[in-house]
C-alpha cells in the first residue's frame, strides 16, 4: 500500500459548517487512520487563525487571507503563492487535494502545486448550469483550472457528467465517490416522536436553490388538509422571511416551528423528533441530508432533481418532480403511509443505510485515486503550455501569462527562500502507519 502526504485545501472548513466541512473533516480521519499524513489549508475564521490540531492530531493552517463574499477568499493568485509553498515543502506534500468549484483557495492552491511539480486532485460537490451569468464565469474558471488536474473526483454520476461537460474533461479522469455518514452518530430514537401528530422536518439553508419557495407554497395547503401535520425547520438564510410571512397570514404559529441555524452536532436531536423529511432542493449532486435523516429511521419526501435518485433505493424514498402539486401528493402518500403502519422501521433503515455508507469506504476509494495520481508524471511548464495552447479559448493567451509569470515567480522564491533552509516537520510514527509500512 503506497503512503500519501495528502494537503486539502479549501475555503469551507470548521468552524463553518456544511456539507463540504465535513466531507472534508470526515476524509481526512480516515485517511489518517489508514496511515496517511493529512493537513489542512483553509483560511482564518475571526480569531481562529494561525496552527490548530483537530482530533488525532489533524493539522489544519488557518491562512490571515482576505475573505470577499461567502467565506471565499479575494483571487489574488500571485500573493499566496509564498505561503503555500513554504506549508507544502514543509509539510513533504505529495498530493494537494481541492475541494469546491466555489473555492478560490482550493484552486490557487492546486495552481501552484502544478507550477511546484507536486500532483493534484479536486472533488467537485455541486452541480452547475449553462446558461446563467454566474455558471458560465464559474464553468470558464474550473475549465482552466481542472487542465492541470491529474483525477478528479464527483460525488454522483450526474454530477460526474456535469462536471465533465462544464470543465471538457476526459471522462476517464473523472472518478465517483459518493458523501457519506456517520452512522454511529445518527441513530433513530423513536421515543422523541409524538404519537399524536406527524412532524414533518426539513433541514436546509434557506436560499432560493433549496426551493424555499415550493416548501413555503406546501406549508399551508398541506396544514389544510391534514390537522396533525407539524413543521420542524431547521436552517437560516434570506428566504427564512418568506416562511415566517407565510406563517403568520395562515396563523400556524403552534403547528410550524422555525428554529434557526442548528450546529451540525445537534442536527441528529433535531431529526428524530420527526417521522418524514422533506427536501425541496433545485439542484443537488448528492444530498448528504436526505442519507443523515434516513439514518436516523425517517420516511424522506425529495424532489426528483440531480444526483438524489442515485442516492436512495426507491423503497427508500418518495420522488416528485419539483412543484408543489407533485411533493404536495408525495407527503400525503407519505403520511398515510405512517397512518396505516406500511412503512419500514427505524432500525432497518437505519442498518441499511449503515451498510451502504460508509466514510472507511469513502477514504478506501479515494486512496485508489491517490494511487493512481501518484503512478502519474507531474506537468511540467513545457506540458501546462501545450494543453492551455490547445483549450480554444478566447482567454489562452491571458492564462498562458498567470502560468508564466507564476513559473517566474516560483523560481524566484526557490532563489530567495531556497528548500534547504525550510525546517521539515518531523514524521510522526503511529500504529497505523506502521501497519500501512509493512
Amino acid at each position: 500500500m503506497m503512503v500519501h502526504n495528502v494537503c486539502m485545501v479549501s475555503d469551507f472548513f470548521f468552524p463553518n459548517t456544511g456539507g463540504v466541512e465535513s466531507h472534508i473533516y470526515q476524509l481526512s480521519q480516515c485517511l489518517l487512520q489508514r496511515g496517511h499524513k493529512v493537513v489542512i489549508i483553509t483560511h482564518a475564521y475571526g480569531r481562529r487563525t494561525g496552527v490548530r490540531y483537530l482530533t488525532n492530531n489533524l493539522k489544519v493552517y488557518y491562512l490571515p487571507l482576505m475573505v470577499a463574499y461567502n467565506q471565499c477568499i479575494l483571487p489574488t493568485l500571485f500573493p499566496t503563492l509564498p505561503i503555500i509553498r513554504y506549508i507544502l515543502l514543509r509539510e513533504g506534500i505529495t498530493i494537494v487535494h481541492g475541494h469546491s468549484a466555489f473555492s478560490a483557495l482550493a484552486h490557487e492552491a492546486m495552481f501552484h502545486a502544478c507550477t511546484m511539480g507536486i500532483n493534484t486532485v479536486f472533488t467537485d460537490h455541486s452541480l452547475f448550469g449553462f446558461a446563467d451569468a454566474s455558471s458560465i464565469i464559474t464553468n470558464k474558471i474550473l475549465k482552466f483550472s481542472l487542465a492541470d488536474v491529474q483525477h478528479v473526483i464527483c460525488v454522483s454520476h450526474t454530477s460526474k457528467e456535469n462536471t465533465v461537460l462544464r470543465a471538457a474533461l476526459a471522462p476517464h479522469k473523472v472518478y465517483v465517490i459518493p458523501n457519506a455518514v456517520d452512522s454511529a452518530v445518527f441513530t433513530p430514537d423513536p421515543s422523541q416522536r409524538r404519537s399524536d401528530r406527524t412532524t414533518v422536518v426539513v433541514m436546509s439553508r434557506l436560499v432560493y436553490r433549496k426551493g424555499i419557495d415550493l416548501l413555503a407554497g406546501i406549508i399551508p395547503e398541506l396544514c389544510a388538509s391534514h390537522p396533525d401535520v407539524h413543521f420542524l425547520i431547521g436552517g437560516d438564510g434570506p428566504k427564512r422571511i418568506l416562511l415566517e410571512e407565510v406563517r403568520e397570514q395562515y396563523q400556524l404559529h403552534d403547528r410550524v416551528q422555525l428554529l434557526g441555524s442548528v450546529s451540525h452536532e445537534d442536527v441528529r436531536d433535531v431529526l428524530v423528533q420527526g417521522d418524514i423529511f422533506l427536501n425541496t432542493s433545485l439542484t443537488e449532486a448528492f444530498c448528504i441530508a436526505i442519507v443523515e435523516a434516513e439514518s436516523c429511521g425517517l420516511q424522506v419526501v425529495s424532489t426528483r432533481i440531480g444526483g438524489v435518485p442515485e442516492v436512495l433505493p426507491d423503497q427508500l424514498i418518495y420522488l416528485a418532480e419539483p412543484s408543489v402539486k407533485s411533493l404536495l401528493d408525495a407527503l400525503k402518500i407519505a403520511a398515510e403511509d405512517k397512518r396505516w403502519g406500511r412503512i419500514i422501521s427505524p432500525r432497518e433503515r437505519h442498518e441499511r443505510i449503515s451498510a451502504m455508507y460508509t466514510w472507511q469506504d469513502v477514504a478506501r476509494r479515494t486512496e485508489t485515486v491517490y494511487d493512481a495520481t501518484a503512478e502519474l508524471p507531474s506537468s511540467t511548464l513545457a506540458d501546462r503550455i501545450h494543453r492551455y495552447s490547445h483549450s480554444g479559448s478566447g482567454w489562452v493567451l491571458f492564462v498562458l501569462l498567470l502560468v508564466i509569470v507564476n513559473y517566474l515567480f516560483w523560481k524566484l522564491l526557490e532563489i530567495l527562500v531556497p528548500r534547504k533552509k525550510i525546517e521539515l516537520v518531523p514524521a510522526q510514527i503511529t500504529k497505523s502507519s506502521q501497519r500501512a509500512a509493512t
